[in-house]
């Protein structure tokens, strides 16, 4: 089988807006959705930059307590961005219990309930006072389990752990199951909690920025200036189906996937390398059959720290160096959305390609020897956007890239 897939749906809930509309004017607009959150300062980190994202409001209408309960912070959030996503695919509870459809989301940590857990047993030292929803709570697959219970989902259900790489990779497991005719729809997504306590172990690190007095300007992705990320999260989804299937029902098309590329440096744990970026980016657009002349827009992963965007950039150059390829790291806007970015960067990319603009690189100001290289979008630059490559890599030397095709 060699079915080809596409996206038919698509849904956010991040710092740059709660629903496709709101996004779109962030990304057009170049608007950061990066504040404080002094908390964080109190709790012990050194930074309490931070991207700004609302609590979702979860009616018992809409999920019952019970199920409540087992829902942490980036449950809710993924809960709203797969809402979104089987609205605008056109599949409402009555079509999910009749078509199976699969779930696969790239989650890594669920830091909140495991220490809340801890301290409840500290205090009380007796199980019985957690209560029915922390277990399902603190599993890294907490996300899958409770969308998959939610919406009646019968396919393919299980969670990707693959550090700032776990969107993507979640996209292209989705993409390479339809591909081989083993699902026809698959909700594929990425969910990151935003509490102080996940991102504490990070900010130990020193690569979180400290430009704390300008927030809307410390996430500086590949400026000679750039002194770390901003953390971020809250959660995206899109709805995957195989062409066949979705011109059948009748559906919309957004875009097509048509590349999926990965590697593993198989080196140091937390240092990049140029060499697993080119070959994921390689791989992504041999998929595709493109080549890097054919592609309009790079999504880069950088994500504003002083190795990361070097690595990155001279991968970029190697492939690109001579192609008319824009780039840009919506991560500038966002922060690094972590778990999430993989799925919120091809949903920011699919906004750009249904509206043909290429959204900026904002606060880049002095390029360095390797991003003066690269054919940096420092506005939004009205233009038709027809293929697009989104580069995903984390921890552990793991590299994810995807090519977005419009139909």
């Amino acid at each position: 089988m060699n079915n080809r897939v596409v996206i038919t749906g698509a849904g956010i809930w991040s710092c740059l807006g709660t629903d496709i509309q709101t996004v779109k004017e962030s990304l057009y607009n170049g608007k950061s959705g990066i504040g404080l959150c002094p908390e964080r300062l109190e709790y012990g980190y050194r930074s309490d930059l931070s991207g700004i994202v609302p609590e979702p409001v979860i009616t018992k209408d809409m999920v019952n307590r019970h199920t409540r309960v087992g829902m942490p912070e980036q449950t809710r959030y993924a809960y709203m961005a797969a809402r979104q996503a089987f609205e605008q695919a056109g599949m409402d509870s009555d079509y999910l219990a009749a078509n199976e459809t699969g779930c696969i989301f790239g989650s890594d940590s669920s830091a909140k309930p495991i220490i809340e857990t801890h301290k409840i047993m500290e205090a009380e030292h007796d199980t019985a006072m957690l209560g029915y929803g922390m277990v399902f709570q603190s599993m890294n697959s907490t996300v899958t389990m409770n969308l998959s219970t939610i919406f009646h989902l019968r396919g393919i259900n299980f969670t990707v752990s693959a550090a700032c790489a776990s969107g993507s990779h979640s996209i292209g497991l989705g993409y390479m199951l339809i591909k081989q005719g083993l699902q026809d729809i698959v909700l594929c997504g990425g969910a990151q909690e935003t509490n102080y306590y996940s991102m504490s172990s990070f900010d130990a690190l020193g690569v979180f920025s400290s430009r704390m007095n300008e927030p809307h300007k410390a996430s500086r992705p590949f400026d000679r200036d750039r002194d770390g990320l901003v953390p971020s999260g809250g959660a995206a989804a899109v709805v995957l189906e195989s062409y066949e299937h979705a011109v059948k029902r009748g559906a919309t098309i957004l875009a097509e996937v048509s590349g999926y590329g990965f590697s593993g440096n198989g080196a140091d744990i937390s240092k990049p390398s140029d060499e697993g970026c080119a070959v994921a980016m390689s791989r992504a657009l041999s998929d595709a059959g493109l080549s890097a002349q054919q592609i309009d827009y790079i999504n880069a992963h950088a994500t504003s720290t002083p190795q990361g965007d070097m690595y990155e950039a001279m991968a970029i150059d190697r492939l690109f160096g001579n192609s008319h390829a824009l780039v840009s790291s919506t991560k500038s806007m966002s922060g690094h959305e972590c778990w999430m970015a993989g799925v919120s960067e091809a949903v920011y990319s699919i906004i750009m390609m249904q509206n043909n603009f290429v959204a900026p690189n904002i606060n880049f100001e002095n390029p360095d020897q390797y991003s003066e290289k690269l054919n940096l979008a420092l506005k939004t630059i009205d233009t038709e956007v027809n293929t697009v490559l989104s580069n995903s890599f984390g921890f552990g030397g793991t590299n994810s890239a995807l090519v977005f095709k419009k139909i």
